[in-house]
Protein backbone atom coordinates (compact mmCIF):
# COMPACT_ATOMS: atom_id res chain seq x y z
CA UNK A 1 0.00 0.00 0.00
CA UNK A 2 1.39 3.70 -1.25
CA UNK A 3 1.75 6.16 1.55
CA UNK A 4 -0.66 7.87 -0.54
CA UNK A 5 -3.47 5.57 -0.15
CA UNK A 6 -2.73 4.34 3.67
CA UNK A 7 -5.43 4.22 6.10
CA UNK A 8 -6.93 7.13 7.72
CA UNK A 9 -4.45 9.57 9.04
CA UNK A 10 -3.81 9.67 13.08
CA UNK A 11 -4.25 12.53 15.51
CA UNK A 12 -1.31 14.81 13.28
CA UNK A 13 -3.57 15.40 10.63
CA UNK A 14 -6.04 14.03 12.63
CA UNK A 15 -6.11 15.92 15.62
CA UNK A 16 -2.51 15.91 17.41
CA UNK A 17 -0.66 18.22 16.96
CA UNK A 18 3.16 17.99 17.80
CA UNK A 19 2.27 18.35 21.60
CA UNK A 20 -0.74 16.54 21.02
CA UNK A 21 -4.16 18.05 20.83
CA UNK A 22 -4.57 20.97 23.45
CA UNK A 23 -8.08 22.24 24.40
CA UNK A 24 -9.93 24.66 27.42
CA UNK A 25 -12.41 23.09 28.53
CA UNK A 26 -15.79 24.12 26.55
CA UNK A 27 -18.60 26.81 27.42
CA UNK A 28 -20.62 26.90 25.46
CA UNK A 29 -23.36 24.27 27.35
CA UNK A 30 -22.61 26.22 30.50
CA UNK A 31 -23.04 29.67 28.67
CA UNK A 32 -26.49 28.64 27.35
CA UNK A 33 -27.96 27.34 30.22
CA UNK A 34 -31.43 28.96 31.45
CA UNK A 35 -30.79 31.20 34.17
CA UNK A 36 -33.18 29.51 36.66
CA UNK A 37 -31.12 25.91 36.48
CA UNK A 38 -27.59 27.45 36.78
CA UNK A 39 -25.76 27.20 40.33
CA UNK A 40 -25.90 30.37 41.63
CA UNK A 41 -21.97 29.86 42.25
CA UNK A 42 -21.00 28.62 39.04
CA UNK A 43 -18.23 30.16 37.35
CA UNK A 44 -19.09 31.82 34.71
CA UNK A 45 -22.12 33.82 34.69
CA UNK A 46 -23.94 33.02 38.21
CA UNK A 47 -24.75 37.22 38.87
CA UNK A 48 -26.74 37.61 35.39
CA UNK A 49 -28.95 34.42 36.74
CA UNK A 50 -29.25 35.67 40.51
CA UNK A 51 -30.41 39.17 39.07
CA UNK A 52 -33.50 38.03 37.80
CA UNK A 53 -34.04 35.60 40.60
CA UNK A 54 -33.68 38.29 42.75
CA UNK A 55 -35.79 40.54 40.38
CA UNK A 56 -38.50 38.05 40.55
CA UNK A 57 -38.71 37.51 44.22
CA UNK A 58 -39.16 41.42 45.47
CA UNK A 59 -41.99 40.93 42.97
CA UNK A 60 -43.19 37.89 44.59
CA UNK A 61 -42.96 39.48 48.12
CA UNK A 62 -44.26 42.52 47.39
CA UNK A 63 -47.46 40.19 45.95
CA UNK A 64 -47.58 37.83 48.86
CA UNK A 65 -46.86 41.02 51.51
CA UNK A 66 -50.19 42.76 49.63
CA UNK A 67 -52.44 39.59 49.66
CA UNK A 68 -51.83 38.95 52.83
CA UNK A 69 -52.28 42.43 54.69
CA UNK A 70 -55.75 42.41 53.10
CA UNK A 71 -56.25 38.62 53.69
CA UNK A 72 -55.69 39.71 57.52
CA UNK A 73 -57.70 43.15 57.39
CA UNK A 74 -60.08 41.57 55.71
CA UNK A 75 -60.86 38.25 57.74
CA UNK A 76 -58.73 38.15 61.03
CA UNK A 77 -58.83 41.41 62.15
CA UNK A 78 -62.57 41.79 60.69
CA UNK A 79 -62.15 44.78 58.50
CA UNK A 80 -59.37 47.34 58.54
CA UNK A 81 -59.76 50.04 61.12
CA UNK A 82 -57.88 53.14 60.99
CA UNK A 83 -55.65 53.78 64.67
CA UNK A 84 -56.20 50.28 65.81
CA UNK A 85 -53.25 48.71 66.77
CA UNK A 86 -52.90 45.60 64.58
CA UNK A 87 -53.71 47.50 61.53
CA UNK A 88 -51.23 50.67 62.42
CA UNK A 89 -48.44 47.34 62.64
CA UNK A 90 -49.73 45.74 59.67
CA UNK A 91 -49.58 49.05 57.84
CA UNK A 92 -45.92 50.20 59.04
CA UNK A 93 -44.95 46.22 58.40
CA UNK A 94 -45.82 46.49 54.53
CA UNK A 95 -44.44 50.23 53.66
CA UNK A 96 -41.63 48.90 55.70
CA UNK A 97 -41.01 46.18 53.20
CA UNK A 98 -42.02 48.37 50.40
CA UNK A 99 -39.37 50.47 51.26
CA UNK A 100 -36.95 48.11 51.61
CA UNK A 101 -37.81 46.50 48.32
CA UNK A 102 -37.19 50.07 46.87
CA UNK A 103 -33.45 49.94 48.21
CA UNK A 104 -33.08 46.29 46.94
CA UNK A 105 -34.09 47.34 44.03
CA UNK A 106 -31.77 50.64 43.52
CA UNK A 107 -28.59 47.84 44.18
CA UNK A 108 -30.01 45.98 41.51
CA UNK A 109 -29.80 48.39 39.13
CA UNK A 110 -26.27 48.92 39.96
CA UNK A 111 -25.75 44.90 39.83
CA UNK A 112 -23.41 44.92 42.67
CA UNK A 113 -23.25 42.63 46.21
CA UNK A 114 -25.96 40.61 44.94
CA UNK A 115 -25.23 37.61 46.70
CA UNK A 116 -25.19 40.04 49.96
CA UNK A 117 -28.64 41.27 48.67
CA UNK A 118 -29.92 38.02 48.63
CA UNK A 119 -28.91 37.11 52.10
CA UNK A 120 -30.08 40.28 53.54
CA UNK A 121 -33.59 39.72 51.96
CA UNK A 122 -34.09 36.58 53.38
CA UNK A 123 -33.47 38.11 56.70
CA UNK A 124 -35.84 40.75 56.22
CA UNK A 125 -38.62 38.52 55.31
CA UNK A 126 -38.13 36.25 57.85
CA UNK A 127 -38.98 40.02 60.14
CA UNK A 128 -41.78 40.59 58.20
CA UNK A 129 -43.31 37.65 58.66
CA UNK A 130 -42.63 37.64 62.39
CA UNK A 131 -44.49 40.76 62.63
CA UNK A 132 -47.34 39.58 61.04
CA UNK A 133 -47.24 36.62 63.11
CA UNK A 134 -47.10 38.85 66.21
CA UNK A 135 -50.74 40.62 65.11
CA UNK A 136 -52.42 37.23 63.59
CA UNK A 137 -52.31 34.96 66.89
CA UNK A 138 -48.38 34.66 68.13
CA UNK A 139 -46.74 31.40 68.70
CA UNK A 140 -49.83 29.38 67.09
CA UNK A 141 -50.53 31.67 64.11
CA UNK A 142 -51.32 30.42 61.11
CA UNK A 143 -48.62 32.71 59.33
CA UNK A 144 -45.89 30.82 60.41
CA UNK A 145 -46.20 28.89 57.08
CA UNK A 146 -44.48 31.78 55.69
CA UNK A 147 -41.11 30.74 57.09
CA UNK A 148 -41.60 27.75 54.94
CA UNK A 149 -41.74 29.65 51.71
CA UNK A 150 -38.88 32.14 52.83
CA UNK A 151 -36.71 28.59 53.13
CA UNK A 152 -37.79 27.69 49.34
CA UNK A 153 -37.04 31.22 48.32
CA UNK A 154 -33.69 30.68 49.63
CA UNK A 155 -32.93 27.54 48.37
CA UNK A 156 -33.70 28.45 44.96
CA UNK A 157 -31.45 31.65 45.10
CA UNK A 158 -28.53 30.51 46.89
CA UNK A 159 -29.10 26.62 47.24
CA UNK A 160 -28.26 25.27 50.42
CA UNK A 161 -26.66 27.98 52.16
CA UNK A 162 -29.40 30.08 51.33
CA UNK A 163 -31.90 27.87 53.10
CA UNK A 164 -29.46 27.79 55.66
CA UNK A 165 -29.42 31.79 55.80
CA UNK A 166 -33.77 31.54 55.52
CA UNK A 167 -34.18 28.88 58.34
CA UNK A 168 -31.77 30.28 60.70
CA UNK A 169 -32.98 33.74 60.63
CA UNK A 170 -36.69 32.81 60.59
CA UNK A 171 -36.29 30.38 63.33
CA UNK A 172 -34.43 33.03 65.74
CA UNK A 173 -36.97 35.35 64.37
CA UNK A 174 -39.44 33.26 65.91
CA UNK A 175 -38.12 32.05 69.31
CA UNK A 176 -37.60 35.75 70.19
CA UNK A 177 -41.21 36.41 69.46
CA UNK A 178 -41.79 33.19 71.70
CA UNK A 179 -39.21 34.14 74.28
CA UNK A 180 -40.81 37.98 74.37
CA UNK A 181 -44.25 36.87 75.44
CA UNK A 182 -43.52 33.50 77.38
CA UNK A 183 -41.36 36.24 79.85
CA UNK A 184 -44.29 39.12 79.43
CA UNK A 185 -41.47 41.51 77.32
CA UNK A 186 -44.19 41.61 74.86
CA UNK A 187 -47.75 41.97 75.59
CA UNK A 188 -50.78 40.38 73.62
CA UNK A 189 -52.12 43.44 71.20
CA UNK A 190 -54.45 45.31 73.18
CA UNK A 191 -56.83 44.85 70.32
CA UNK A 192 -57.08 41.06 69.94
CA UNK A 193 -57.90 38.67 72.42
CA UNK A 194 -55.97 37.55 75.35
CA UNK A 195 -57.61 33.88 75.46
CA UNK A 196 -55.93 33.52 71.50
CA UNK A 197 -52.09 33.87 72.48
CA UNK A 198 -50.00 31.14 74.08
CA UNK A 199 -48.23 33.26 77.01
CA UNK A 200 -47.12 30.66 79.25
CA UNK A 201 -44.46 28.59 78.53
CA UNK A 202 -46.40 25.04 79.20
CA UNK A 203 -48.49 26.35 76.33
CA UNK A 204 -45.82 27.46 73.85
CA UNK A 205 -43.24 24.38 74.18
CA UNK A 206 -45.96 22.46 71.32
CA UNK A 207 -46.06 25.22 68.60
CA UNK A 208 -42.58 26.09 69.05
CA UNK A 209 -42.12 22.91 68.75
CA UNK A 210 -43.67 22.19 65.94
CA UNK A 211 -42.93 24.84 63.76
CA UNK A 212 -39.00 24.56 64.43
CA UNK A 213 -40.04 21.33 63.13
CA UNK A 214 -41.20 22.36 60.04
CA UNK A 215 -38.68 25.02 59.15
CA UNK A 216 -36.51 22.33 59.72
CA UNK A 217 -37.79 19.76 57.07
CA UNK A 218 -38.82 22.09 54.59
CA UNK A 219 -35.41 23.98 54.65
CA UNK A 220 -34.10 20.43 54.03
CA UNK A 221 -36.64 19.19 51.59
CA UNK A 222 -36.41 22.35 49.64
CA UNK A 223 -32.66 22.17 49.50
CA UNK A 224 -32.60 18.86 48.01
CA UNK A 225 -35.00 19.38 45.53
CA UNK A 226 -33.39 22.96 44.17
CA UNK A 227 -30.23 20.72 43.56
CA UNK A 228 -31.95 18.11 42.14
CA UNK A 229 -33.27 20.75 39.86
CA UNK A 230 -30.49 22.21 38.98
CA UNK A 231 -28.48 18.83 38.59
CA UNK A 232 -30.80 18.11 36.17
CA UNK A 233 -31.23 20.97 34.23
CA UNK A 234 -27.23 20.93 33.99
CA UNK A 235 -27.72 17.51 32.43
CA UNK A 236 -30.21 18.80 30.43
CA UNK A 237 -28.82 21.79 28.98
CA UNK A 238 -25.55 19.45 28.21
CA UNK A 239 -27.51 16.85 26.79
CA UNK A 240 -28.90 19.49 24.13
CA UNK A 241 -25.49 21.01 23.39
CA UNK A 242 -24.70 17.62 22.65
CA UNK A 243 -27.92 16.72 20.33
CA UNK A 244 -27.22 20.49 18.78
CA UNK A 245 -23.34 19.79 18.21
CA UNK A 246 -24.28 16.03 16.47
CA UNK A 247 -26.69 17.59 14.16
CA UNK A 248 -23.74 20.04 12.91
CA UNK A 249 -21.70 17.52 12.78
CA UNK A 250 -23.67 15.36 10.60
CA UNK A 251 -24.61 18.25 8.19
CA UNK A 252 -20.76 18.76 7.99
CA UNK A 253 -19.96 15.12 7.48
CA UNK A 254 -22.50 14.98 4.82
CA UNK A 255 -20.75 17.90 2.86
CA UNK A 256 -17.45 16.10 3.30
CA UNK A 257 -18.20 13.56 2.45
CA UNK A 258 -19.59 14.70 -1.33
CA UNK A 259 -16.54 17.21 -1.28
CA UNK A 260 -14.04 14.20 -0.57
CA UNK A 261 -15.34 12.23 -3.28
CA UNK A 262 -14.96 15.27 -6.35
CA UNK A 263 -11.47 16.26 -4.33
CA UNK A 264 -10.18 12.22 -4.82
CA UNK A 265 -10.84 11.93 -8.52
CA UNK A 266 -8.81 14.99 -9.70
CA UNK A 267 -6.71 13.63 -6.83
CA UNK A 268 -5.58 10.65 -8.65
CA UNK A 269 -4.97 12.36 -11.65
CA UNK A 270 -2.80 14.59 -10.16
CA UNK A 271 -0.80 11.93 -8.61
CA UNK A 272 -0.64 9.88 -11.47
CA UNK A 273 0.57 12.45 -13.39
CA UNK A 274 3.27 13.38 -11.14
CA UNK A 275 4.36 9.84 -11.18
CA UNK A 276 4.38 9.41 -14.95
CA UNK A 277 6.45 12.81 -15.08
CA UNK A 278 9.23 12.26 -12.14
CA UNK A 279 9.78 8.69 -13.85
CA UNK A 280 10.40 9.68 -16.92
CA UNK A 281 13.63 10.42 -17.11
CA UNK A 282 13.51 13.91 -18.44
CA UNK A 283 13.71 16.31 -15.31
CA UNK A 284 16.09 17.73 -13.50
CA UNK A 285 17.17 17.51 -10.26
CA UNK A 286 15.39 20.26 -9.21
CA UNK A 287 12.02 19.22 -10.93
CA UNK A 288 12.41 16.18 -9.29
CA UNK A 289 12.05 17.51 -6.13
CA UNK A 290 9.77 19.47 -6.69
CA UNK A 291 7.74 16.03 -7.67
CA UNK A 292 8.33 14.59 -4.59
CA UNK A 293 7.13 17.69 -2.75
CA UNK A 294 3.51 17.57 -4.60
CA UNK A 295 3.43 13.66 -4.28
CA UNK A 296 4.37 14.25 -0.25
CA UNK A 297 1.55 16.47 -0.60
CA UNK A 298 -0.73 14.68 -2.05
CA UNK A 299 -0.36 11.76 -0.18
CA UNK A 300 -1.16 14.02 2.94
CA UNK A 301 -4.43 15.19 1.22
CA UNK A 302 -5.36 12.02 0.53
CA UNK A 303 -4.73 10.63 4.53
CA UNK A 304 -7.32 13.73 5.11
CA UNK A 305 -9.81 13.04 2.63
CA UNK A 306 -9.73 8.82 3.58
CA UNK A 307 -10.41 10.02 7.45
CA UNK A 308 -13.19 12.95 6.28
CA UNK A 309 -14.92 9.90 4.83
CA UNK A 310 -14.37 7.36 7.77
CA UNK A 311 -15.64 9.91 10.20
CA UNK A 312 -18.89 10.60 8.41
CA UNK A 313 -19.54 7.04 6.93
CA UNK A 314 -19.09 4.92 10.20
CA UNK A 315 -18.73 0.74 9.23
CA UNK A 316 -20.17 -2.46 10.94
CA UNK A 317 -16.99 -3.99 12.26
CA UNK A 318 -16.82 -7.19 10.36
CA UNK A 319 -14.80 -9.58 13.45
CA UNK A 320 -12.69 -12.35 12.40
CA UNK A 321 -9.41 -13.45 13.17
CA UNK A 322 -6.88 -10.96 13.55
CA UNK A 323 -2.75 -11.11 13.94
CA UNK A 324 -2.45 -7.99 16.02
CA UNK A 325 1.28 -8.54 16.34
CA UNK A 326 1.54 -8.84 11.87
CA UNK A 327 -0.65 -5.84 11.61
CA UNK A 328 1.46 -3.68 13.67
CA UNK A 329 4.93 -4.83 12.40
CA UNK A 330 3.61 -4.09 8.93
CA UNK A 331 2.09 -0.28 10.01
CA UNK A 332 5.76 -0.20 11.77
CA UNK A 333 7.26 -0.93 8.40
CA UNK A 334 5.03 1.23 6.52
CA UNK A 335 5.76 4.26 9.09
CA UNK A 336 9.37 3.86 8.37
CA UNK A 337 8.89 4.16 4.56
CA UNK A 338 6.49 7.67 4.45
CA UNK A 339 6.33 10.99 5.49
CA UNK A 340 8.95 11.78 8.35
CA UNK A 341 10.22 8.06 8.56
CA UNK A 342 13.40 9.57 7.94
CA UNK A 343 14.02 11.42 10.54
CA UNK A 344 11.47 9.56 13.34
CA UNK A 345 12.66 5.68 14.11
CA UNK A 346 10.06 4.09 14.65
CA UNK A 347 10.40 0.31 16.62
CA UNK A 348 8.29 -2.61 17.58
CA UNK A 349 8.58 -4.67 20.82
CA UNK A 350 6.34 -7.78 20.84
CA UNK A 351 6.11 -11.41 20.29
CA UNK A 352 5.79 -13.02 16.74
CA UNK A 353 1.65 -13.66 17.17
CA UNK A 354 -0.89 -12.11 18.82
CA UNK A 355 -4.55 -13.53 17.49
CA UNK A 356 -7.39 -11.52 18.46
CA UNK A 357 -10.77 -10.97 17.56
CA UNK A 358 -11.31 -7.87 15.36
CA UNK A 359 -12.39 -6.23 12.24
CA UNK A 360 -8.53 -6.22 10.52
CA UNK A 361 -9.18 -3.32 8.43
CA UNK A 362 -10.11 -1.07 11.23
CA UNK A 363 -7.71 -2.66 13.75
CA UNK A 364 -4.79 -1.96 10.80
CA UNK A 365 -6.28 2.02 10.72
CA UNK A 366 -6.39 2.00 14.74
CA UNK A 367 -2.52 0.98 14.89
CA UNK A 368 -1.51 3.36 11.92
CA UNK A 369 -3.41 6.87 12.91
CA UNK A 370 -1.73 5.83 16.63
CA UNK A 371 1.90 5.45 15.41
CA UNK A 372 1.70 8.66 12.86
CA UNK A 373 0.29 10.89 15.61
CA UNK A 374 3.18 9.53 17.65
CA UNK A 375 5.48 10.77 14.84
CA UNK A 376 4.24 14.07 14.04
CA UNK A 377 4.46 14.38 17.80
CA UNK A 378 7.91 14.47 17.94
CA UNK A 379 10.93 15.85 17.17
CA UNK A 380 13.66 14.50 14.68
CA UNK A 381 16.08 12.05 16.53
CA UNK A 382 13.25 10.99 18.38
CA UNK A 383 12.43 7.53 18.67
CA UNK A 384 8.74 5.67 18.60
CA UNK A 385 8.21 2.52 20.03
CA UNK A 386 5.22 0.31 19.62
CA UNK A 387 4.75 -2.18 22.31
CA UNK A 388 2.59 -5.62 22.44
CA UNK A 389 2.55 -7.48 25.50
CA UNK A 390 0.01 -9.70 26.98
CA UNK A 391 -1.79 -9.77 30.81
CA UNK A 392 -3.89 -12.77 31.75
CA UNK A 393 -7.18 -11.62 29.98
CA UNK A 394 -6.33 -8.92 27.45
CA UNK A 395 -3.56 -8.05 24.66
CA UNK A 396 -1.76 -4.84 25.01
CA UNK A 397 -0.83 -2.55 22.41
CA UNK A 398 1.33 0.66 23.06
CA UNK A 399 2.04 3.37 21.13
CA UNK A 400 4.99 5.69 22.75
CA UNK A 401 6.70 9.20 21.71
CA UNK A 402 9.27 10.80 23.23
CA UNK A 403 7.18 14.50 22.34
CA UNK A 404 5.85 17.23 24.39
CA UNK A 405 3.30 15.65 26.09
CA UNK A 406 -0.16 16.34 26.00
CA UNK A 407 -0.77 19.59 28.77
CA UNK A 408 -3.98 18.18 31.38
CA UNK A 409 -6.18 20.57 30.10
CA UNK A 410 -6.83 19.06 26.42
CA UNK A 411 -6.91 15.38 27.15
CA UNK A 412 -10.50 15.62 27.63
CA UNK A 413 -10.63 16.66 23.88
CA UNK A 414 -8.36 14.79 23.21
CA UNK A 415 -10.45 12.44 20.93
CA UNK A 416 -13.06 15.24 20.29
CA UNK A 417 -13.72 15.29 15.92
CA UNK A 418 -12.54 18.77 14.52
CA UNK A 419 -10.29 19.34 17.05
CA UNK A 420 -6.87 20.94 16.80
CA UNK A 421 -4.01 23.54 17.66
CA UNK A 422 -2.18 22.99 14.57
CA UNK A 423 -2.13 25.52 11.76
CA UNK A 424 -3.23 22.69 8.97
CA UNK A 425 -5.17 19.22 9.56
CA UNK A 426 -8.35 18.85 11.19
CA UNK A 427 -8.46 17.37 14.29
CA UNK A 428 -10.00 13.44 12.70
CA UNK A 429 -7.46 11.24 13.47
CA UNK A 430 -8.04 10.29 16.90
CA UNK A 431 -11.48 10.63 16.56
CA UNK A 432 -11.87 7.53 14.19
CA UNK A 433 -9.66 5.81 16.37
CA UNK A 434 -11.83 6.11 19.54
CA UNK A 435 -15.06 5.55 17.46
CA UNK A 436 -13.66 2.51 15.49
CA UNK A 437 -12.08 1.14 19.15
CA UNK A 438 -15.61 2.07 20.71
CA UNK A 439 -17.53 0.18 18.63
CA UNK A 440 -15.59 -2.61 18.76
CA UNK A 441 -15.75 -2.65 22.80
CA UNK A 442 -12.20 -2.10 23.06
CA UNK A 443 -10.91 0.41 25.67
CA UNK A 444 -7.95 3.10 25.23
CA UNK A 445 -5.72 4.78 27.72
CA UNK A 446 -3.37 8.00 27.06
CA UNK A 447 -0.48 8.70 29.96
CA UNK A 448 1.26 11.50 29.02
CA UNK A 449 3.56 13.95 31.20
CA UNK A 450 4.35 17.06 29.65
CA UNK A 451 7.71 16.92 28.63
CA UNK A 452 8.29 13.35 28.80
CA UNK A 453 6.29 12.26 25.81
CA UNK A 454 3.00 10.20 25.91
CA UNK A 455 1.61 6.89 25.59
CA UNK A 456 -1.44 5.50 23.75
CA UNK A 457 -2.60 2.45 24.90
CA UNK A 458 -5.08 0.19 23.46
CA UNK A 459 -6.92 -3.18 25.45
CA UNK A 460 -8.39 -5.65 23.39
CA UNK A 461 -9.83 -8.78 25.20
CA UNK A 462 -9.27 -12.37 24.77
CA UNK A 463 -13.32 -12.95 24.22
CA UNK A 464 -14.90 -11.69 21.64
CA UNK A 465 -16.66 -7.99 22.52
CA UNK A 466 -20.35 -8.16 22.86
CA UNK A 467 -22.12 -7.01 19.67
CA UNK A 468 -23.84 -4.07 21.30
CA UNK A 469 -21.39 -2.05 19.95
CA UNK A 470 -22.08 -3.16 16.05
CA UNK A 471 -25.77 -3.41 16.51
CA UNK A 472 -25.81 0.39 17.05
CA UNK A 473 -23.26 1.16 14.24
CA UNK A 474 -25.06 -1.04 12.44
CA UNK A 475 -28.78 1.25 12.74
CA UNK A 476 -26.06 4.67 12.28
CA UNK A 477 -24.88 2.62 9.18
CA UNK A 478 -28.32 2.27 7.54
CA UNK A 479 -28.78 6.24 8.10
CA UNK A 480 -25.73 6.64 6.26
CA UNK A 481 -24.29 5.84 2.82
CA UNK A 482 -22.11 3.22 1.78
CA UNK A 483 -18.66 3.34 3.55
CA UNK A 484 -15.72 3.21 1.35
CA UNK A 485 -14.10 -0.17 1.93
CA UNK A 486 -10.94 0.56 5.34
CA UNK A 487 -7.30 -0.07 4.59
Amino acid sequence: MSPAASPASPGGEAGAPRDHAEAAPSRDARASAPAMLLPSGAPGGAEAPLASRLTWLIALRLAVLTVFLVVTAAVYLGGFTPGSFSSNVALVTVAAAYGVSGIYAVFLRMNRALRAIARAQLVTDQITWTALVYITGGASSGATSLYGLTCLTGAILLGLPGAIVAAASGAAAYLVLCAALGLHLLGVPPDQPVGAYATQWGELRYPMFVNLLAILVVTLLASYLAERLRATGGRLVQATARAEQAERLAALGRLAAGLAHEIRNPLGSIAGSIELLRTGGTLSDEDRKLCEIIERETARLNDLVGDMLDLSRPRVPTLEGVDLSATARDVVVLAGRSGRGSDVEVRFDGPPSAPVTADAAQMRQVVWNLVRNAIQASSAGAVVTVRLWRDPSAWLLEIRDQGRGIPAGARDRLFDAFFTTRTHGMGIGLAVVKRILDDHGFAIEVDSREGEGTAFRVRVPDRPPESGGAERLAVAAELSPRSRPAG
